[in-house]
């Protein structure tokens, strides 16, 4: 010691730097050696007055409240919540105070304190005055905190503060929670109250300082300390709990304070009562809870479900939007506005679309007493079909996409969706989870569940139920609004009338205004000779003289003819409204449905729509559509609605006729007139009648290209499609397909060759073997359509029909087709090799077998004739192993002559 006493004296004297690097690294070795001199070698004065000048790291604690939620009784839930995210927190909550420096501050440990919902960190800084150095963190500490968001906390509102621990830690977990009400007892004379208030009003506001009562001997005195929140008792009881209060100046005297919550007084008999019935009251809360959420919300969800359908938030439905758009930019838009959007089947073209079209529209200018299904591939203009319709009858839509809702990944992403595409707002869809949470703590607290947890099909019909609702609103709104229509319409048509008799009897000088007699006078004293009396005919300044009989029978005759316009009147006016009220109904668009892919999920959401469909055509609230690329998904809303027959509109692709006419008919109405050779009737043909494709055509042909340039720039991107979607862009792509590339590749040489193959043929052949799993997925896909006798499948056909024309272009790919022959051929070939060596392996058995038998016993026959049926497998296998290995042989040298 005193040789490292002399050392940092040598240091301090400010001596060369020679000198003071040979003294830092004798005080480093002398370091070294404390443990065994200070054991053997007494320290001088010298060297504890030197030792006192160098300051040795001190601890301390600090109190963060408001990090978890200050528990009130073991039937507080929130206390789950901050359990999950106490990780968390505390990971903030470190990275916040470790960005203090002042004084060495480093945080030592982190400690939670849940019931009172604070943290209690431990920290070690280095100083020698220590009040100033601790006020210093203090200060430091609560400046970066609130600069970088505040402190976390578990409900997202950073409310807390750090506060510097004057007592001692006291980490319980007895049940003594939190109240406003905090006892502080003596541990030895009183303190006065102005101490105490001044000790204590820095967390909070103090309603109320009760002084010490007389106690009995052996139990401490205490005063009771009233604070107005919370938080603010917490944070005193952890504190100050233990801190030692001098009552003298020279320090002799010293009280140490001693804290513990204390219950209210006053008897809380509702609180008391549902404490104690936690079984009876929880139940009940739950009950009221949801009766109160549901009797706000449910209005509001209606309310919004029907702004969407009226079209209330979309500000491109507004007058000035439309008005603005109209002078601003319709007018420098170059865009055509012609007839593109118009049907498909226009006046003589396309027969079957027009069936479809009539059929649907017969549907939708009668009650709504079934569900309409309309199916047809993909392509063939079943949405553009619906959409022109309605834009033509002026019906506004619901749009349920099937398709879009099945692929959330969740149920709650489910319910979004479905929530966002119907209007259904305000949503809380991470409810469920709270709900399941809750039943999860209930199920501690009273040995059940609170019910408030739902399966993802009540979640869906409660969406759908609020919906039906919307609708029906929307439904008795459009019919008051017409109602009011016809109303104003009458009221005009009698005002009419009403100015042509009054125009009439002006003429006649058999109207007299009386607001002239106001300004004249009236009586004797009028200057117009109009006075009080009647105003007749006889006063008139043409007088009509008639016979008395003609002018009875001309009345009869026109009592007679007005009865008889009334009742006509009356019958028309009941038909009106009946085709008012329908025209009123909105229209449920459901397109996509579909019940390929999705999984569980998708069929839960397919019966719910299935009947809430049914419900409403049953309920005549609205005319409901399903639309649908399968004819199959017809049955799922048949059992739905089981008493009534469904109205089944089919749509498919066009004949030959009917598409030529079709594409000369919407080439002429866009000023382009064509006859068509039979090269380009060919070429024509090719596209099959699909109305998509036919559409692609127009616009090309539009756009200046020729039919055959046209034609072949649809089967040019359709190979480039097909490629990527039937193979992948590599090798990784293509293992993330539902299939392989062998079993795409001979479907497609097959279906170049033929219109259609044998659906057993090949799924009992290679690469297939028995698993229809793949045929679906590429049906699925558009790639192939599988078709159907008797509910079986049957025949596999292009997915389109330009297709055919794509899988002729794609196998005539000679890089393309080598490649993916060699692939094939490797397929089968490890195939038969696995056939020949099971063929030789069976052999050498039936060789030990034949060797152990006796001849008498007739095993040599048998022995024969399986080694004979595995002779003829083995050839026929090694056969087929010869010619695809010159075949590869083949194609390999086609690979190599192929520049790249």
């Amino acid at each position: 010691m005193h040789h490292s006493r002399h050392i940092l004296k040598t240091l301090a004297a400010g001596s060369s730097s020679s000198h003071r690097l040979a003294a830092s690294r004798a005080l480093v070795s002398a370091g070294h050696r404390r443990h065994y001199a200070e054991s053997v070698t007494a320290s001088t004065p010298e060297q504890q007055s030197l030792k006192e000048d160098v300051p040795e790291p001190s601890e301390g604690w600090l109190w963060v409240d408001s990090v978890f939620p200050v528990r009130l009784g073991t039937w507080d839930l929130r206390s789950y919540i901050g359990y999950a995210r106490e990780e968390t927190l505390l990971e903030r909550l470190r990275s916040l105070l470790s960005r203090v420096k002042a004084h060495d501050f480093k945080v030592v440990s982190l400690e939670p304190h849940g019931k009172d919902g604070g943290v209690f960190v431990k920290f070690r800084y280095n100083a020698q005055e220590k009040d100033s150095a601790l006020q210093s963190i203090l200060h430091d500490l609560r400046e970066s905190v609130h600069s970088h968001g505040g402190v976390p906390s578990w409900c997202g509102l950073s409310t807390g503060e750090v506060w510097l621990v004057k007592g001692k830690p006291w980490r319980e977990d007895m049940d003594r929670y939190a109240t406003p009400i905090l006892k502080v007892s003596f541990d030895g004379p009183d303190v006065p109250e102005e101490s105490l208030y001044s000790l204590l009003r820095p967390y909070g506001v103090i309603s109320n300082i009760t002084p010490p009562s007389p106690a009995p001997a052996g139990v401490l005195r205490a005063a009771t300390v009233n604070f107005r929140r919370l938080r603010s008792a917490t944070t005193a009881r952890n504190a100050i709990h233990a801190v030692q209060v001098p009552l003298t100046p020279n320090g002799q005297t010293i009280t140490t304070l001693r804290t513990s919550y204390q219950k209210p007084i006053a008897a809380h008999a509702v609180r008391d009562y549902v404490t104690s019935h936690p079984k009876l009251f929880l139940p009940v809360l739950f009950f009221l809870i949801g009766t109160v959420t549901y009797t706000i919300f449910d209005p509001i969800r209606v309310l919004m479900v029907e702004g969407k359908m009226e079209d209330w938030f979309d500000y491109r439905q507004s007058a000035v939007y439309k008005w603005l758009r109209k002078n601003t930019l319709d007018r420098f838009s170059f865009a055509s506005t012609d007839s593109d959007s118009a049907t498909l089947g226009s006046e003589g073209v396309w027969k079957e679309r027009q069936d479809a079209e009539e059929a649907l529209e017969k549907y939708l200018t009668d009650l709504p007493s079934t569900i309409c299904f309309v199916h047809g591939p993909q392509g063939s203009g079943k949405t553009r079909m619906l959409s022109n319709l309605l834009k033509e009858q002026g019906r506004k839509a619901m749009i349920i996409d099937v398709g879009e809702l099945s692929k959330a990944g969740s149920d709650a992403a489910l319910v979004s969706g479905l929530a966002n595409q119907t209007g259904y707002w305000p949503v809380f869809s991470f409810l469920n989870s709270v709900n399941n949470l809750i039943d999860l703590a209930s199920v501690g607290v009273i040995g059940q569940k609170a019910g408030l947890s739902s399966s993802l099909t009540d979640q869906l019909k409660q969406v759908l139920d609020v919906v039906g609702k919307g609708l029906s609103r929307v439904n008795v709104s459009h019919r008051n609004q017409r109602e009011r229509l016809v109303k104003e319409a009458q009221l005009k048509e009698v005002r009419a009338k009403e100015d042509e008799a009054l125009r009439e009897k002006i003429e006649q000088g058999l109207w007299h205004d009386g607001r002239i007699d106001a300004l004249c006078g009236n009586g004797v004293m009028s200057e117009l000779g109009v006075g009080v009396e009647r105003f007749t005919y006889a006063d008139a300044d043409v007088r009509q003289s008639l016979p008395a009989q003609v002018e009875n029978a001309s009345e009869k005759e026109k009592a007679e003819e007005e009865q008889k316009r009334l009742e006509e009147a009356k019958q028309q006016q009941q038909r009106a409204d009946e085709v008012q009220n329908i025209e009123s109904m909105p229209v449920v668009i459901i397109k996509n449905f579909d019940s390929k892919g999705g999984g569980a999920r998708k069929e839960e959401l397919l019966n719910v729509l299935s009947q809430w469909a049914a419900s409403l055509a049953d309920g005549q609230v609205a005319h409901v559509i399903v639309v649908s690329d399968n004819r199959e998904n017809v049955k799922r809303i048949a059992r739905a609605l089981p008493s009534k027959p469904l109205n089944q509109v089919s749509l498919s692709d066009a004949d030959n006729a009917s598409a030529i006419s079709f594409v000369q008919q919407k080439l002429k109405d866009s000023g382009v007139d064509v006859k068509f050779t039979q090269q380009q009737l060919a070429y024509i043909d090719r596209l099959g009648g699909r109305a998509s494709d036919l559409e692609s055509l127009i616009h090309k042909v539009r756009s200046g290209l020729t039919v055959e340039e046209a034609v072949d720039d649809i089967v040019v991107r359709g190979v480039s499609e097909l490629r990527k979607n039937a193979f992948g862009d590599d090798i990784e792509d293509a293992k993330n397909l539902p299939w392989t590339r062998e079993q795409a590749w001979i479907l497609m040489k097959q279906l170049s060759k033929q219109p259609e193959i044998s659906y057993h043929d090949v799924l009992t052949d290679f690469p297939f073997k028995g698993d229809e799993t793949p045929l679906r997925n590429m049906e699925h896909a558009e790639l192939i359509s599988i078709g159907t006798i008797n509910g079986r499948p049957s025949t596999i056909r292009p997915g389109k029909p330009v297709y055919k024309y794509v899988f002729e272009r794609l196998v005539q790919d000679p890089t393309f087709q080598a490649t993916q022959d060699i692939a094939f051929n490797e397929k089968v070939i490890a195939s038969a090799n696995a056939t020949v060596h099971a063929c030789e392996t069976e052999l050498v058995t039936l060789k030990d077998v034949d060797a152990g038998t006796s001849s008498w016993l007739g095993s040599n026959s048998a022995v024969e004739a399986r080694a004979s049926y595995l002779l003829k497998k083995m050839r026929a296998a090694q056969r087929k192993i010869d010619t695809l290995e010159r075949e590869n042989a083949q194609l390999k040298k086609v690979l190599a002559k192929t520049k790249i």
